[in-house]
């Protein structure tokens, strides 16, 4: 074979390798979400010491007592820590402890604690979806080097991953309601140890991957609809914005946003990714929001493996205490946020060739159970830890679903923090699917003029 043949055919089959799908497991190998894993892919047994429990089905069913909208305030009323972790003794728990944990234990030695809880397996789904996981099994792929998927719907795509890009499209994809409406505030805790209001108002979110009606061969591609409306602060009142999330590579986020001084909706392009995040005033990168959100293709994906580790769970509580009591100087207050032990699939994203991100390296932890992101390290340009994000997931049976929504980002150089999407004093429904004309920007003109 001459040298230029040898080229032309590798040449080709180059080309075809680039965007085609990865496999599906096989049959065999999803039967397993029938018997040894839970239906959407976690380890059923617990572990060997008794302090992570089987799976014994997740909590579906109404706890009654008090609530903020469909929240229960309280799933597990009368539990009480059963060990408490500070900068004195987390040493001993180093092995279960994520790196950015640490770092604030050693940061603020005299506040900052974990109180841990028995560990409660709460994440479900309903059945429909339970159905969809096991059919994406084996009919869901990636494509386009891990950056699109195809053949999903419904229920998590990759409930038995393979790769590290299968693990972050089981989270973009998680399991959500058909549409949800939440209040929301937006705070951001000063190095002085101080207090800012960035923006507080109403959001709606709806998730056309899992209608209810849907299909994988009718479903359009987007996976998640935001249309936000602010009330405070005064100068911040009626502006809007609507985002639309697609597995599209090529135009993955669609945004719009309503500025009042101008009284008109302007596409809004930098929406996304390391651009800072003017509804919390700058003081985190947009795609910090949940843990993370957006496109994955300013990074490449590497699933390190699973892990049983420390992480906000079941914060229910939390969210419901008033806003004035979850924080202290410099961090949230340790006295109302919940801790438990879970495996957690552990990965490492670095920026991709030919991309950037302010964040250059990233580790995120993310529960085998929900597919949820729980915490977030992220490092600097020298390699030094620089942001920690902290998820703080709660149960929601009326769906039934283990969530999140509000997220701190910790930014340990500057002392400072940032809470997206605080829930404390406001309500959280899932609620009627709204017509899909109520995210454009249209709709966003015609209710956000004051």
């Amino acid at each position: 074979m001459t040298k230029i043949k040898w080229l032309l055919l590798s040449t080709l089959s180059l080309s075809l390798s680039i965007g085609t799908a990865s496999a599906a497991v096989s049959a065999d190998e999803a039967a397993k979400l029938k018997t040894t894993l839970t239906p959407m892919g976690a380890e059923k047994a617990g572990n060997a010491a008794g302090t992570i429990p089987a799976w014994t089905g997740g909590l579906t069913q109404d706890v009654g007592g008090a609530k903020f909208g469909d929240v229960p305030v309280d799933p597990f009323p009368g539990e009480k820590p059963v060990l408490q972790i500070t900068a004195k003794n987390a040493s001993q728990y180093a092995d279960k402890l994520s790196e950015g944990t640490q770092a604030l234990l050693a940061k603020y030695p005299d506040t900052f604690r974990l109180d841990v809880y028995p560990t409660h397996r709460s994440a479900a789904a309903p059945d429909s979806v339970y159905q969809n996981t096991f059919a994406n099994a084996t009919r869901c792929k990636t494509t386009q080097n891990g950056l699109s998927v195809e053949g999903c719907y419904g229920g998590i795509p990759f409930p038995i991953p393979k790769t590290g890009n299968e693990v972050i499209w089981n989270f973009l994809l998680r399991v959500e309601a058909e549409s949800i409406q939440m209040g929301y505030a937006n705070i951001i805790g000063n190095a002085d140890g101080t207090r800012t209001l960035a923006s507080r108002g109403v959001e709606n979110w709806q998730y056309p991957y899992y209608y209810k009606d849907g299909a994988a061969d009718k479903w359009s591609g987007q996976y998640a609809l935001l249309r936000f409306l602010t009330s405070e602060p005064p100068f911040k009142a009626g502006e809007s914005l609507v985002t639309h999330d697609s597995i599209n590579a090529e135009e993955p986020r669609q945004a719009w946003q309503y500025l009042v001084g101008q009284r008109r909706v302007r596409r809004a392009p930098t929406v996304g990714y390391d651009t800072p995040d003017f509804v919390a005033s700058g003081a985190n990168y947009f795609d910090e929001v949940h843990g993370f959100i957006g496109h994955p293709d300013r990074y490449d994906w590497k699933l390190v493996g699973k892990k049983e580790l420390y992480i906000p769970y079941n914060d229910n509580r939390f969210h419901a205490e008033k806003r004035d009591d979850v924080f202290v100087a410099n961090h949230l207050n340790p006295d109302k946020l919940r801790w438990e032990l879970h495996r957690v699939w552990e990965l490492e994203a670095t920026v991709a060739p030919g991309k950037r991100h302010a964040v250059p390296k990233r580790r995120f932890f993310i529960d085998e159970d929900s597919w949820t992101v729980s915490l977030v390290d992220g490092y600097d340009a020298e390699g030094k830890l620089w942001r920690v994000s902290q998820v703080m997931p709660f149960v929601v049976p009326a769906i039934p679903a283990v969530v999140v929504k509000p997220v701190v980002i910790y930014n340990l150089q500057a002392k400072t923090y940032s809470v997206v999407q605080g829930l404390n004093g406001e309500t959280y429904s899932v609620i009627a699917r709204k017509p899909e004309n109520f995210f454009t920007g249209t709709s966003v003109a015609s209710g956000s003029v004051r």
